[in-house]
């Protein structure tokens, strides 16, 4: 299968920023699953671009600010083609590694937009996440402290991470939401229960993080032990352990059929599967595939206009229901809870 002259577009929201079908997740460029080597990252950008890929994610938090300096460059070397996506709301500590907060208060909202766009070195964000809710701060509340952002020209449109469909329709009502950006793949299907419905009920683009399963779909490894840095945070992520790693691995298997008999990746038919669910679910969606390789960014461009027939959908819906472990190890950082 050859990669496409340029990706579909779509836009977040309704009537709003145009971007290509499929976009770049570029935390892991500065860390979480193992060393980067920060010029092949940069080639990866500058190759994403000639492909269509335009929406380019990151993060406050990312590396602690060094994601969002480490894209500086090439998204003002390519202001007007780059669909900058960044995020507010978990805290860390630099004493600390392993600590992970939450914020949703006004000022650090507030604050936190004009780091971000410091460090970015430009004058607006083109999509700004709240990236995780704080249960204690009305959603209302801190919607419409993002909304005074857009006002003031800091921000062109809000989005919304790990938030259930009463939450999406709240913030809604405050200030149009043009993006809910969560996980979904074949291994996570829990926002099918409210959020993606909600978002096709109001006109939201879904942007699916991880979907790929971090990696797991793409077949490569089948356990935490396989990884090659003792650092890589999915040692620690319920998925990837024991038991349930080896669990996981088999239902890969009428995964790696379909890719066989179509001349295809695994990852391939794997993100297939999640870009199917637009006319599923009848909303746009534009998942976000990381990698730091213009070889797998060429893998995951092609995959966005692979169509799966009727039959090898059938055949991959039930593998979600038989995931072993959860998402994370503490999925009180999710909207899970909150169903």
């Amino acid at each position: 299968m050859t990669v496409a002259e340029t990706l579909p577009t779509t836009t977040l929201g309704t009537g709003g920023i145009q971007v290509g079908a499929q976009g770049l997740g570029c935390m892991g460029m500065s860390e979480f699953y193992g060393p980067s080597d920060l010029t092949e990252s940069r080639a990866t950008l500058d190759r994403a671009l000639e492909l269509g890929v335009t929406l380019f994610d990151t993060a406050d938090v990312y590396g602690s600010g060094h994601n969002e300096e480490f894209l500086a460059d090439f998204v003002r070397a390519n202001r007007d083609r780059v669909v900058l996506a960044t995020k507010f709301g978990i805290v860390r500590k630099a004493d600390d590694p392993a600590f992970r907060g939450l914020d949703n208060s006004p000022e650090y909202i507030r604050a936190s937009v004009d780091a971000s766009l410091r460090r970015l070195g430009i004058d607006v964000i083109d999509l700004y996440y709240m990236h995780r809710r704080n249960p204690q701060v009305p959603i209302e509340e801190t919607v419409g402290v993002m909304a005074e952002l857009v006002a003031q020209g800091k921000v062109r449109a809000l989005g919304l991470s790990e938030v259930t469909g009463d939450e999406l329709r709240a913030a809604h009502a405050v200030h149009p939401i043009a993006a809910v950006q969560s996980e979904w793949s074949l291994f996570s299907r829990d926002v099918e229960r409210t959020a993606v419905p909600a978002a096709a009920e109001l006109g939201v683009t879904f942007v699916p993080y991880s979907p790929l399963g971090r990696g797991f779909l793409t077949g490569s490894f089948a356990a935490a032990g396989e990884l090659a840095d003792s650092k890589d945070f999915r040692r620690t992520m319920p998925r990837f352990s024991g038991e349930n790693a080896a669990h996981n691995a088999e239902l890969l298997n009428p995964l790696r059929a379909i890719a066989e008999a179509r001349g295809v990746t695994p990852a391939q038919v794997a993100l297939a599967w999640v870009h199917a669910q637009a006319d599923a679910h009848g909303l746009a969606v534009v998942p976000i595939p990381g990698t730091r390789s213009r070889t797998r960014l060429a893998e995951n461009v092609s995959a966005a206009t692979l169509a799966l027939t009727a039959d090898e959908l059938a055949v991959l819906e039930p593998i979600a229901g038989k995931v072993a472990g959860t998402r994370y190890a503490d999925m009180s950082f999710t909207s899970a809870g909150r169903e």
